[in-house]
């Protein structure tokens, strides 16, 4: 059973304790990234993240590693284009020095300038890294397709020319106006005492502050044809990547979209796994996925293919799409569905680390942590034609966006003939 807790400060605590657990999760929610940034400090909310553990008021970088790692734990931190996390898993009797070395900083970094300016250098290998690999670089691509010049269709991590900008100065005060507790969710898992976790946190954190209202820009999806990005390169392979605007967070329809995404590309025994590598060779890696953001959301369909076979890729998928949207899935293949979905949520669940960050991200996005039950309760009301109107909603001809990378250029032409669903 969760228990919460909100603060006099605005902050909140949500835990679950799982006794038979000898470990404990902790993490430290901000309510901004990607998307509250402006264009000019594009990249700064994860900046900022690498920044933290460069040292605290208490704990120097060395000893924010050693303390942890000392006792055999682990720490992270992700930025999202909604959410900052960092996070420490750790044998439950050490939750104290996790609180502890997060809250401080958290609270109290010391960006260095001299910190701040070695990792500027870092997080540009970092940007030429991810362009290095299409497999990541086609989701960049993508994303300027389907929120094109807005802060979602824009690379987390920031440009040359917004990361060379950024300085002390800049991060100081990105930190001062988000990470305050108002904006904070700190979530835990594991063998912990949330009475315990939930008065030391009030004693950690600043008992008053000015409270935030975070805001950010509405997505805007104008779309009336399909559309595609591609990049040329000499590749061995092409990697592709199908987006759709999709649903928002919180819709009606989360969990139907599950699981179509279940039904196309979730598994091996999904039907574009099936259509397009098993039966015809036509990729080795091929799969979907579903983003979620507070007021709209993707459906994307990835691959990795022979570059001689793009086009006849394309239309097997596109094929695919089609046919879901064109009748109910059968009776096997969507109970199949459901008990994926809901087995692979409880094998998640089982871990401390994973079910901190369930409760975590779904208490800072929508001020509710979402049990078992409930999602079992949900996904147990679904029914066939639920599934089949997602496909209806998301794969229309006019709204597919495409992304290639691959030595493509003189076929541009013959791969957009190809966008056609139905």
């Amino acid at each position: 059973m969760y228990k919460k807790t909100k603060l006099e400060n605005g902050l909140k605590v949500i835990t679950n304790c799982m006794p038979h657990m000898q470990s404990a999760a902790v993490g430290i929610w901000i309510k901004t990234g990607g998307r509250f940034e402006s264009e000019q400090y594009k990249g700064i909310a994860h900046y900022l993240e690498h920044l933290l553990f460069k040292g605290s008021r208490k704990y120097s970088c060395r000893q924010i590693k050693e303390y942890i790692e000392g006792v055999g734990g682990a720490l992270n931190g992700f930025t999202s284009e909604e959410l900052t996390c960092y996070l420490i898993k750790i044998p439950a009797g050490h939750i104290n020095l996790a609180v502890d070395v997060l809250s401080d900083m958290v609270l109290y970094p010391l960006l260095d300038p001299v910190e701040v300016d070695k990792e500027r250098t870092v997080i540009l290998e970092e940007l030429k890294m991810y362009k290095d690999q299409p497999q990541s670089y086609m989701y960049e691509l993508l994303d300027e397709l389907l929120w094109p010049k807005q802060p979602l269709g824009q690379p987390i991590i920031g440009t040359v020319e917004s990361i060379s900008r950024i300085n002390k100065g800049d991060l100081a005060g990105f930190q001062e106006k988000y990470y305050r507790a108002s904006n904070i969710v700190v979530s835990a898992a594991g063998l912990v005492d949330h009475v315990k976790l939930a008065s030391r946190i009030a004693s950690i954190f600043p008992k008053n502050g000015l409270a935030l209202q975070a805001e950010y820009s509405a997505a805007k999806e104008e779309q009336s044809k399909p559309q595609q990005n591609i990049f040329n390169k000499e590749t061995e392979q092409a990697h592709l990547a199908i987006g759709f605007h999709a649903f928002k967070r919180e819709h009606a329809l989360r969990h139907a979209l599950g699981l179509l995404h279940v039904v196309l590309g979730a598994n091996m025994s999904s039907r574009l796994f099936n259509e397009v590598r098993e039966k015809r060779g036509l990729a080795y890696e091929i799969g979907t996925q579903v983003k979620r953001y507070f007021d709209t959301g993707a459906f994307i369909v990835h691959a990795g293919m022979d570059n001689n076979k793009v086009e006849d890729a394309i239309s097997v998928i596109l094929d695919e799409l089609n046919k879901v949207k064109s009748k109910p899935i059968n009776l096997d293949e969507f109970k199949r569905a459901k008990d994926f979905y809901l087995g692979q949520l409880t094998l998640a669940l089982e871990d401390t680390l994973d079910h901190m960050l369930w409760i975590g991200e779904s208490t800072i996005a929508m001020d509710k942590a979402i049990s078992m039950a409930d999602i079992i309760k949900s996904v147990n009301k679904i029914r066939r034609d639920d599934i089949l109107e997602c496909a209806k909603l998301i794969f229309k001809e006019e709204h597919l966006n495409l992304s290639l990378i691959g030595p493509l250029k003189s076929r541009e032409s013959a791969i957009y003939n190809k966008l056609k669903i139905g």
